[in-house]
């Protein structure tokens, strides 16, 4: 009897260890049926002709999976970005408050593929939601994302993708016809550290011009009470920009809410 319990008092760490761990890897899914909610702080500096301006972005963006059917599910993500900038070109000033929405939806089988391959494809959506003319496009755009990913051991690896063309909205501003692209790699560990490297790259068809950041992530799943939790945070790096954007380096911090099902 004594022994029974004692096997039972250390395996229920590794057993704790082990579904923490599963809800890492899960996170490194952007398709994965896990109810989550990040909020993503950015900061990026050397912004504007003069390299004068700063932002601290905080994208807040929750991921719901809904059942259809047997086979499929479909995952709702939404990015609603608060900002927070200053002095981003001459005169410009301060602004503070809303930005533009991102509305994705993605169609994908619960199944991974007889290779291993996670996938999924369907609409995404851009609001003009920004609450100051420096903090919105002020054109809706619409458009195809896809994605997808495989999962070997602790290594998840894959890319995002979408395309906005805009269909409407204010005469006086610049039509959005943008294409982001993002490939990313994970590592994640027995006792749920995860270690990822991504970019966020978007080319403007319209300027003609990249802008490419560079994220290198550390994170780690853990519980407070009773919720569960991600924690982290890293570096990126602008690799490339348009004249007036970011340079340099900026920081990223991210906190998650885990609803498991």
């Amino acid at each position: 009897m004594a022994a029974l319990v004692t096997a039972a008092l250390l395996a229920a760490p590794t057993r704790a260890q082990d579904s923490a761990s599963a809800l890492a890897q899960q996170l490194a899914n952007p398709v994965a049926a896990l109810i989550s909610v990040p909020f993503q702080l950015n900061y990026d500096q050397d912004i504007g002709p003069e390299d004068d301006g700063d932002r601290w972005l905080m994208n807040v963006q929750p991921v719901v999976p809904i059942t259809l059917n047997e086979d499929w599910n479909l995952i709702s993500r939404t990015i609603l970005p608060i900002v927070s900038q200053s002095d981003i070109y001459p005169g410009a000033g301060s602004q503070s408050g809303l930005g533009d929405v991102v509305q994705s939806v993605f169609f994908s089988p619960k199944e991974p593929t007889a290779g291993g391959w996670i996938w999924g494809a369907g609409p995404v959506l851009l609001l003009p939601t920004g609450s100051d003319d420096l903090l919105t496009a002020d054109q809706w755009a619409a458009g195809p994302t896809a994605v997808v990913l495989k999962q070997q051991g602790p290594w998840t690896y894959g890319a995002l993708a979408n395309h906005l063309w805009s269909f409407a909205g204010s005469d006086n501003r610049s039509d959005v016809d943008a294409t982001f692209l993002q490939p990313f790699l994970s590592y994640t560990t027995p006792t749920a550290w995860s270690y990822a490297l991504n970019t966020e790259s978007t080319y403007d068809w319209e300027g003609e011009q990249w802008s490419v950041p560079v994220n290198i992530i550390v994170t780690k799943v853990t519980k407070v009470g009773g919720q569960l939790i991600s924690v982290g945070g890293g570096l990126r790096y602008w690799a490339d920009s348009p004249e007036s954007g970011p340079e340099g380096l900026g920081v990223r911090l991210v906190f998650t809410l885990l609803f498991p099902k």
